[in-house]
């Protein structure tokens, strides 16, 4: 909603920009005439002139989501060039160059054809206006075009567009019914609404430069989201922070959640999500609730060529939402594995989208890396852009939406268990399809190491992010210094659930970052596993670390990722399993000591 109101304000500002001194006189010439039958027209051709702009974006403006990493850039350096458009008018005016001559020549024409009906001649004039304003009106359109790129074409992009041309006409209108009054106050305004103007544009240089460098994906991601996607997205994503998420990770249910911020598909309710219609008993009537998406915004494919909908047709289809470095996604794992292999050869086609969390889970080679250890071998679409979760109406990791042969989807689950259920409607689903013997004993899976199943009734824990966006229970005494190097020190005393840092770290918004030489991570706990997700800054080389529990080596309760002297090494963006205890579980204090610089914490999950 506020990227809307700043497309409207966009347009109604550009009349204050000194290129529209040109358009003006064409402007008021129509100001002594019946504003229905002359400078509404001019208007209505105005509109007409973005229309088609707003068509081209809403068919053309997904190319980017649909090439691959690539694309993405080249996306981000027209995003840059547009930038410039809006501090250089010069470069604006040269880049605009034959927009303005089509309009000049439709001019012409217009005042050529003065005999025509005064209507006619009104609209071509105003799609002349419309292309005349194209030095003032170009770079903002192409900032709003290079954002559906960036995030997918879409009903929202066009409706953007049209409230750039709706501010735009309002601005003429007021031009038009005002006249000679407003004209001399705009000229009092021009220096004004050029400062404004370059300052723009420098944030908008800025704001490639966060998109570069992955800063701004501390949210897609959550954006959602991520992604990254447009700047409408990242927006409403940081407005709508994940602190509102009604359950994390790593809790009772399994489930981390994102705040959704698109509607989903035609069958889908108008919150935007599937209709959710409970089934609990084996062989009932399954509901209807949606359609299969296309899956073309997936911006590669992993262990499969792309895949469409069409050509899943006559298929039973698992659609899993799924990230590398989510544990409870890690957990549901052996299932899919499973199911993929008992059902591939009766009508199941597993599908794995993988829409990222933090910044670095969007590197295409580290998901095809992750996807290999994991040893996931069915199809992974690779959804950076969120093109298939919007779709879908999702907002957690993991959900399972299961399809019939018609596409139609049937059932789908959000977070770990209730696998037995998950596996009688893939078998419902095939018997429905003509498949015979596909009754059989649900799977028994046991995973090992991180994909091992949570131990619920101890987990007393939850998912805890150290990036300072959605940061909770942190205890050191000198605070939160956000985005800049603090020296920090652990309180002799914690309680439950807090945690703390000690020595030199940067702490950002999705992570905070050892610039020392070491540093320390604590936190009071309980459960039978700790989980932390790790990386290294960019250039960095492998960071060793330490984990001791209540100040000792953990011995037999380590994890599947260090050794029993609580040795480990960050080695790669993921996940890692710090502690699994046996026995009796307690609250207890885990601390990781980090002997090299470069590291990056991300988020605590408990199992």
């Amino acid at each position: 909603m506020l990227f809307i109101v700043v497309a409207f304000l966009g347009g109604a500002l550009t009349i204050l920009s000194p290129c529209i001194l040109p358009v003006l006189p064409l402007v008021f010439s129509r100001s002594d005439q019946p504003f229905v039958r002359s400078g509404l027209p001019l208007l209505v051709g105005m509109a007409l002139t973005f229309s088609a702009v707003a068509s081209l974006a809403a068919i053309g403006g997904g190319w980017a989501a649909q090439a691959n990493q690539y694309g993405r850039w080249i996306a981000i350096a027209l995003f840059g060039v547009f930038g410039l458009t809006l501090l250089l008018p010069t470069f604006a005016e040269r880049l605009m160059h034959p927009l303005v001559t089509a309009g000049s020549r439709l001019t012409d024409f217009a005042q050529e054809k003065g005999g025509s009906p005064r209507i006619i001649s009104s609209v071509l004039t105003g799609v002349a206006t419309g292309l005349l304003w194209a030095p003032c009106a170009g770079p903002i359109l192409g900032l709003v075009l290079t954002g559906a790129a960036l995030h997918g074409a879409s009903a929202g992009t066009t409706f953007l567009l049209f409230s750039y041309a709706a501010g735009a006409a309002t601005s003429l209108a007021i031009a038009l019914i005002i006249g000679g009054r407003v004209f001399a106050a705009m000229k009092r305004s021009l220096g004004v609404g050029e400062w404004i103007r370059r300052a723009i544009g420098v944030a908008i240089l800025g704001s490639v430069a966060a998109i570069a460098t992955g800063i701004d994906t501390s949210v897609l991601t959550r954006l959602s989201n991520s992604a990254t996607g447009g700047f409408e997205e990242k927006l409403v994503e940081r407005i709508s922070s994940r602190s509102s998420s009604a359950t994390k990770a790593g809790g009772a249910d399994g489930v981390a959640y994102k705040p959704s911020t698109t509607t989903g598909s035609a069958n889908t309710s108008p919150a935007g999500f599937i209709t959710r219609v409970s089934v609990s008993t084996a062989d009932a009537p399954l509901p209807v609730e949606g359609r299969l998406p296309a899956l073309s915004g997936a911006v590669e494919w992993i262990n499969s060529p792309p895949l469409t909908a069409d050509e899943l047709r006559g298929k039973v289809v698992l659609i899993d939402v799924w990230t590398y470095s989510c544990i409870n996604c890690l957990r549901t794992l052996p299932y899919l594995k499973a199911w993929s292999k008992k059902y591939h050869d009766k009508g199941l086609v597993v599908i794995g989208v993988h829409a990222p969390e933090f910044a670095f889970e969007r590197d295409i080679g580290d998901v095809k890396r992750a996807t290999r250890d994991l040893g996931v071998d069915y199809p992974v679409a690779v959804d950076n852009n969120y093109a298939i979760w919007r779709a879908l109406g999702n907002q957690y990791w993991p959900a399972f939406y299961i399809a019939d042969a018609q596409g139609r989807i049937r059932h789908h689950r959000f977070g770990e268990g209730d696998y037995g259920r998950s596996e009688q409607v893939i078998q419902q689903l095939l018997s429905e399809s003509g498949q015979t013997k596909v009754t059989a004993a649900p799977e028994m899976v046991t995973g090992s190491g991180a994909q091992m199943a949570s131990d619920n009734k101890n987990v007393r824990s939850a998912e805890t992010y150290i990036g300072y966006g959605e940061s909770e229970g942190f205890v050191s005494p000198e605070g939160t210094l956000e985005d800049k190097v603090r020296t920090y020190t652990a309180p002799v005393h914690m309680q439950l659930n807090n945690w703390s840092l000690a020595g030199d770290w940067n702490v950002g918004t999705e992570q905070a970052t050892l610039t020392g030489a070491s540093g320390k991570i604590q936190y009071r706990f309980h459960a039978r596993d700790v989980h932390l997700v790790l990386g290294t800054s960019q250039g960095a080389k492998p960071v060793r670390f330490r984990v001791s529990i209540d100040g000792a080596p953990p011995g037999a309760a380590h994890g599947a990722d260090i050794a029993a002297d609580g040795s480990g090494i960050v080695n790669g963006q993921r996940l890692y399993q710090l502690v699994r205890q046996p026995g009796e579980i307690r609250d207890r204090t885990v601390t990781i000591e980090f002997l090299d610089p470069g590291v990056n914490a991300y988020a605590f999950t408990f199992g």
